[in-house]
């Protein structure tokens, strides 16, 4: 069987695993959400990019030397309740644009196996309903601890946090101030330094 190195070569209306996702030689960015093949949105733009990259450098500031770690896409996220006995048995993969891992063990040389403890994804045209239901609703489910929702166009940051298994929202930051990163209540970010001249 010849690889898959196109979209393509896919039959979109089947279910894979993460086995399969191994296999595949594709030259775009994909997820994949409870068996489902999803299209990443095309590269992000430049103010994507600069809230992404802002971010990063910020809690990378904030986390040295303190055991969490932070990652931005790609970066292969399989997202899991229970250890699996092999990688065919995950069959949900995502890219978040930016997350933080605080237990090491759930990192690999493929990624992270497991749920990270916050979430960051950066809205892009096309992909608003992605990030603010499809996965709202599988953070939630899946028990990540917390979730930021950024619109660079509105400059605004949605921050919801998971309590009793829901998510309960925590504010709307869109003026120059501290946000809050409740599952790391020592730190905060200043909104100022993320979306100044964005």
């Amino acid at each position: 069987m010849p690889p898959i190195t196109d979209i393509s070569q896919l039959d979109l209306t089947k279910t894979y695993t993460y086995a399969d996702y191994l296999t595949w030689q594709l030259d775009e960015f994909i997820e994949l959400i409870k068996g489902k093949v999803r299209r990443m949105s095309p590269a992000p733009r430049v103010a994507h990019q600069r809230i992404s990259s802002r971010f990063t450098g910020m809690i990378y500031s904030l986390l040295a030397h303190r055991g969490c770690e932070v990652f931005h896409a790609p970066f292969d996220v399989r997202l899991i309740k229970a250890t699996p006995n092999g990688d065919a048995q995950v069959t949900t993969v995502v890219q978040p644009d930016i997350c933080v891992v605080c237990d090491s063990q759930k990192l690999d040389e493929r990624g992270c196996l497991g749920v990270p403890d916050w979430i960051i994804e950066i809205v892009s045209p096309g992909n608003v309903s992605h990030d603010t239901k499809s996965k709202f609703d599988l953070y939630e489910e899946n028990g990540v601890l917390e979730y930021w929702i950024v619109f660079p166009g509105e400059k605004t940051v949605s921050v919801f946090v998971l309590h009793e298994g829901r998510y309960q929202p925590r504010g709307d930051f869109y003026t120059p101030g501290l946000i809050p990163v409740h599952t790391l209540p020592e730190f905060s970010i200043e909104w100022s330094e993320v979306f100044e001249g964005v």
